[in-house]
Protein backbone atom coordinates (compact mmCIF):
# COMPACT_ATOMS: atom_id res chain seq x y z
CA UNK A 1 0.00 0.00 0.00
CA UNK A 2 1.22 3.30 -1.21
CA UNK A 3 0.44 7.02 -0.88
CA UNK A 4 2.54 10.24 -0.83
CA UNK A 5 1.98 10.72 3.18
CA UNK A 6 0.09 9.72 5.81
CA UNK A 7 -3.59 10.09 3.96
CA UNK A 8 -3.05 6.61 2.98
CA UNK A 9 -3.40 5.34 6.37
CA UNK A 10 -7.15 5.70 6.19
CA UNK A 11 -6.98 3.19 3.89
CA UNK A 12 -5.11 1.29 6.09
CA UNK A 13 -7.06 1.67 8.77
CA UNK A 14 -9.92 -0.07 6.71
CA UNK A 15 -7.77 -2.51 5.43
CA UNK A 16 -6.76 -3.61 9.20
CA UNK A 17 -10.51 -3.38 10.63
CA UNK A 18 -12.36 -5.48 8.00
CA UNK A 19 -8.93 -7.74 6.89
CA UNK A 20 -7.31 -7.91 10.54
CA UNK A 21 -5.74 -11.08 9.77
CA UNK A 22 -3.28 -9.65 6.45
CA UNK A 23 -0.37 -7.78 7.01
CA UNK A 24 0.38 -4.77 5.45
CA UNK A 25 3.68 -2.60 4.14
CA UNK A 26 2.93 0.76 3.71
CA UNK A 27 4.97 3.05 1.85
CA UNK A 28 4.40 6.78 2.31
CA UNK A 29 6.44 9.25 -0.09
CA UNK A 30 6.79 11.76 2.05
CA UNK A 31 9.93 13.20 0.53
CA UNK A 32 8.02 14.76 -2.50
CA UNK A 33 4.32 14.96 -0.73
CA UNK A 34 2.02 16.53 -1.97
CA UNK A 35 1.63 14.72 -5.61
CA UNK A 36 -1.77 16.94 -6.00
CA UNK A 37 0.14 20.03 -7.55
CA UNK A 38 2.79 17.80 -9.46
CA UNK A 39 2.47 17.69 -12.76
CA UNK A 40 0.72 13.53 -13.94
CA UNK A 41 3.86 12.79 -15.73
CA UNK A 42 5.97 12.77 -12.55
CA UNK A 43 3.07 11.50 -10.44
CA UNK A 44 3.58 8.94 -12.39
CA UNK A 45 6.93 8.38 -12.31
CA UNK A 46 6.95 8.65 -8.96
CA UNK A 47 4.26 6.04 -8.30
CA UNK A 48 5.53 3.54 -10.30
CA UNK A 49 9.52 3.95 -8.28
CA UNK A 50 7.45 3.30 -5.13
CA UNK A 51 5.37 0.37 -6.65
CA UNK A 52 8.34 -1.41 -8.10
CA UNK A 53 9.77 -1.20 -4.80
CA UNK A 54 6.79 -2.93 -2.88
CA UNK A 55 6.45 -5.52 -5.91
CA UNK A 56 10.48 -5.90 -5.31
CA UNK A 57 9.82 -7.06 -1.42
CA UNK A 58 6.84 -9.65 -2.14
CA UNK A 59 3.85 -8.37 -1.41
CA UNK A 60 0.71 -10.01 -2.96
CA UNK A 61 -1.60 -7.29 -3.84
CA UNK A 62 -1.09 -3.26 -4.35
CA UNK A 63 -3.31 -0.84 -2.73
CA UNK A 64 -2.87 2.58 -4.44
CA UNK A 65 -4.14 4.36 -1.28
CA UNK A 66 -3.94 7.82 -2.96
CA UNK A 67 -6.08 9.33 -5.37
CA UNK A 68 -3.47 11.30 -7.50
CA UNK A 69 -1.61 8.96 -8.04
CA UNK A 70 -4.51 6.55 -8.44
CA UNK A 71 -5.68 8.63 -11.50
CA UNK A 72 -2.15 9.05 -12.80
CA UNK A 73 -1.08 5.62 -13.07
CA UNK A 74 -3.80 2.99 -12.55
CA UNK A 75 -3.33 1.47 -16.16
CA UNK A 76 -0.09 1.46 -16.28
CA UNK A 77 -0.10 -0.04 -12.77
CA UNK A 78 -2.64 -2.93 -14.05
CA UNK A 79 -0.59 -3.56 -17.10
CA UNK A 80 2.89 -3.63 -15.61
CA UNK A 81 2.05 -5.73 -12.05
CA UNK A 82 -1.29 -7.34 -12.80
CA UNK A 83 -0.81 -8.20 -16.49
CA UNK A 84 2.98 -8.46 -16.16
CA UNK A 85 3.79 -10.04 -12.90
CA UNK A 86 0.69 -11.14 -11.79
CA UNK A 87 0.06 -9.02 -8.47
CA UNK A 88 -3.42 -7.17 -8.77
CA UNK A 89 -3.89 -3.93 -8.31
CA UNK A 90 -6.51 -1.97 -6.23
CA UNK A 91 -6.84 2.01 -6.68
CA UNK A 92 -9.17 4.97 -5.08
CA UNK A 93 -11.40 6.05 -7.34
CA UNK A 94 -13.86 3.30 -8.62
CA UNK A 95 -14.82 2.34 -5.20
CA UNK A 96 -15.37 6.15 -4.12
CA UNK A 97 -17.78 6.91 -7.56
CA UNK A 98 -19.99 3.71 -6.96
CA UNK A 99 -20.69 4.68 -3.80
CA UNK A 100 -21.24 8.32 -4.26
CA UNK A 101 -23.87 7.09 -7.32
CA UNK A 102 -25.25 4.55 -5.18
CA UNK A 103 -26.51 6.77 -2.07
CA UNK A 104 -26.72 10.25 -3.83
CA UNK A 105 -30.55 11.44 -4.27
CA UNK A 106 -30.90 14.34 -6.31
CA UNK A 107 -28.25 13.50 -8.61
CA UNK A 108 -25.79 16.42 -7.89
CA UNK A 109 -22.44 14.85 -6.37
CA UNK A 110 -19.56 17.00 -5.14
CA UNK A 111 -16.21 16.16 -5.48
CA UNK A 112 -13.24 17.83 -3.33
CA UNK A 113 -9.64 16.39 -4.41
CA UNK A 114 -5.97 17.78 -5.39
CA UNK A 115 -5.46 19.92 -8.24
CA UNK A 116 -3.96 16.74 -10.22
CA UNK A 117 -6.80 14.66 -9.45
CA UNK A 118 -9.29 17.46 -10.41
CA UNK A 119 -7.39 18.00 -13.55
CA UNK A 120 -7.11 14.49 -14.24
CA UNK A 121 -10.97 13.84 -14.64
CA UNK A 122 -10.46 10.45 -13.33
CA UNK A 123 -13.99 11.00 -11.76
CA UNK A 124 -15.53 12.05 -14.23
CA UNK A 125 -14.61 9.34 -16.40
CA UNK A 126 -16.19 6.85 -13.04
CA UNK A 127 -19.17 8.23 -12.99
CA UNK A 128 -19.76 9.29 -16.90
CA UNK A 129 -22.11 6.04 -17.52
CA UNK A 130 -24.10 6.77 -14.78
CA UNK A 131 -27.38 8.66 -15.99
CA UNK A 132 -28.62 11.64 -14.07
CA UNK A 133 -25.43 12.17 -12.25
CA UNK A 134 -23.82 15.51 -12.47
CA UNK A 135 -20.13 15.81 -10.77
CA UNK A 136 -19.18 19.57 -9.50
CA UNK A 137 -15.03 19.57 -8.53
CA UNK A 138 -13.30 21.78 -6.07
CA UNK A 139 -9.45 21.67 -5.68
CA UNK A 140 -8.43 21.81 -2.02
CA UNK A 141 -4.89 22.21 -1.43
CA UNK A 142 -4.92 23.28 1.80
CA UNK A 143 -6.43 20.30 3.15
CA UNK A 144 -3.82 18.25 2.32
CA UNK A 145 -1.12 20.73 4.34
CA UNK A 146 -3.80 20.69 7.09
CA UNK A 147 -3.98 17.20 7.79
CA UNK A 148 0.09 16.18 6.88
CA UNK A 149 0.46 18.65 9.86
CA UNK A 150 -2.15 17.28 12.12
CA UNK A 151 -4.18 19.98 12.24
CA UNK A 152 -8.22 18.92 12.28
CA UNK A 153 -9.72 21.30 14.38
CA UNK A 154 -9.75 25.19 15.00
CA UNK A 155 -10.56 28.55 13.62
CA UNK A 156 -7.75 27.88 10.61
CA UNK A 157 -9.42 24.64 9.83
CA UNK A 158 -13.08 25.94 9.85
CA UNK A 159 -12.13 29.43 7.58
CA UNK A 160 -9.92 27.04 5.11
CA UNK A 161 -13.09 25.11 5.24
CA UNK A 162 -15.70 27.58 4.63
CA UNK A 163 -14.12 29.13 1.79
CA UNK A 164 -13.35 25.89 -0.64
CA UNK A 165 -17.16 24.11 0.47
CA UNK A 166 -19.70 26.92 0.59
CA UNK A 167 -19.97 27.05 -3.32
CA UNK A 168 -20.69 23.10 -3.09
CA UNK A 169 -23.34 24.26 0.03
CA UNK A 170 -24.76 27.03 -2.81
CA UNK A 171 -24.99 24.19 -6.14
CA UNK A 172 -26.95 22.00 -3.72
CA UNK A 173 -24.83 19.27 -3.84
CA UNK A 174 -26.66 16.37 -1.60
CA UNK A 175 -23.65 13.78 -2.02
CA UNK A 176 -19.49 14.85 -1.54
CA UNK A 177 -17.01 13.10 -2.47
CA UNK A 178 -13.85 13.48 -0.26
CA UNK A 179 -11.62 13.18 -3.53
CA UNK A 180 -8.19 12.33 -1.44
CA UNK A 181 -7.24 10.08 1.24
CA UNK A 182 -6.17 12.51 3.54
CA UNK A 183 -8.99 14.70 3.98
CA UNK A 184 -11.04 12.24 6.08
CA UNK A 185 -8.98 13.67 8.49
CA UNK A 186 -10.48 16.76 8.24
CA UNK A 187 -14.35 14.92 8.01
CA UNK A 188 -15.66 16.69 11.12
CA UNK A 189 -15.60 20.20 9.67
CA UNK A 190 -16.47 19.17 6.62
CA UNK A 191 -19.53 17.98 8.03
CA UNK A 192 -19.99 20.76 9.77
CA UNK A 193 -19.80 22.69 7.23
CA UNK A 194 -21.81 21.18 4.97
CA UNK A 195 -24.35 20.37 7.10
CA UNK A 196 -25.86 17.03 8.18
CA UNK A 197 -28.47 16.51 4.64
CA UNK A 198 -25.14 15.94 2.88
CA UNK A 199 -23.58 12.53 2.50
CA UNK A 200 -19.79 12.51 3.08
CA UNK A 201 -18.00 9.64 0.96
CA UNK A 202 -14.68 8.29 1.78
CA UNK A 203 -12.83 6.31 -0.51
CA UNK A 204 -11.24 4.14 2.38
CA UNK A 205 -14.47 1.61 3.57
CA UNK A 206 -15.01 1.08 -0.02
CA UNK A 207 -11.79 0.36 -1.26
CA UNK A 208 -11.11 -2.33 1.86
CA UNK A 209 -14.12 -4.02 0.78
CA UNK A 210 -12.55 -4.47 -3.20
CA UNK A 211 -9.55 -5.44 -1.16
CA UNK A 212 -11.39 -8.38 0.30
CA UNK A 213 -13.15 -9.00 -2.42
CA UNK A 214 -10.10 -9.10 -4.71
CA UNK A 215 -8.11 -11.68 -2.18
CA UNK A 216 -10.96 -14.05 -1.92
CA UNK A 217 -11.52 -13.99 -5.34
CA UNK A 218 -8.15 -14.94 -6.21
CA UNK A 219 -7.87 -17.19 -2.70
CA UNK A 220 -5.30 -14.70 -1.70
CA UNK A 221 -6.54 -14.50 1.65
CA UNK A 222 -3.96 -15.12 4.99
CA UNK A 223 -4.38 -18.59 6.74
CA UNK A 224 -6.63 -18.13 9.47
CA UNK A 225 -3.86 -20.24 11.73
CA UNK A 226 -0.80 -18.31 10.41
CA UNK A 227 0.46 -15.58 13.26
CA UNK A 228 -0.28 -12.19 14.19
CA UNK A 229 0.32 -9.93 11.37
CA UNK A 230 3.31 -7.73 12.35
CA UNK A 231 2.57 -3.87 9.81
CA UNK A 232 5.49 -2.38 8.13
CA UNK A 233 5.81 1.18 7.76
CA UNK A 234 8.79 3.12 5.19
CA UNK A 235 8.70 6.54 4.31
CA UNK A 236 10.93 8.13 1.77
CA UNK A 237 11.19 11.47 4.25
CA UNK A 238 11.86 12.03 7.78
CA UNK A 239 10.66 8.49 9.92
CA UNK A 240 10.37 10.00 13.08
CA UNK A 241 7.87 13.05 11.82
CA UNK A 242 5.61 10.69 10.14
CA UNK A 243 5.65 8.19 13.42
CA UNK A 244 4.61 10.93 15.07
CA UNK A 245 1.26 11.52 12.97
CA UNK A 246 0.77 7.76 12.12
CA UNK A 247 0.50 7.04 15.55
CA UNK A 248 -2.06 9.91 16.04
CA UNK A 249 -4.68 8.38 12.94
CA UNK A 250 -3.75 4.54 13.09
CA UNK A 251 -2.75 4.00 16.45
CA UNK A 252 -0.74 1.43 18.27
CA UNK A 253 0.26 -0.70 14.78
CA UNK A 254 2.52 1.23 13.73
CA UNK A 255 5.14 0.55 15.86
CA UNK A 256 8.43 1.79 13.52
CA UNK A 257 9.08 3.85 10.89
CA UNK A 258 11.82 3.46 8.17
CA UNK A 259 13.18 4.92 5.39
CA UNK A 260 12.51 3.74 1.89
CA UNK A 261 14.72 4.64 -0.87
CA UNK A 262 12.96 7.85 -2.61
CA UNK A 263 11.87 7.10 -6.27
CA UNK A 264 13.69 10.10 -8.52
CA UNK A 265 11.76 12.85 -9.96
CA UNK A 266 12.80 15.03 -12.80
Amino acid sequence: MFDSGVGGLTVARAVIDQLPGEQILYIGDTAHTPYGPRPIEEVRELALGVMDELVDSGVKMLVIACNTASAAVLHDARARYTRGRGVPVVEVVHPAARAAARVTRNGRVGLIATQGTVDSCAYDDALSSVPGVELLSTACPRFVELAERGTTTGPEVMEVARGYLDPLRAAEVDTLILGCTHYPLLTGAISYVMGEDVTLVTSSEETAKDVYRELARRDLLRDAQAPAPVHEFRVTGDPDAFAVLARRFLGPEVAHVTRAAAPAAD
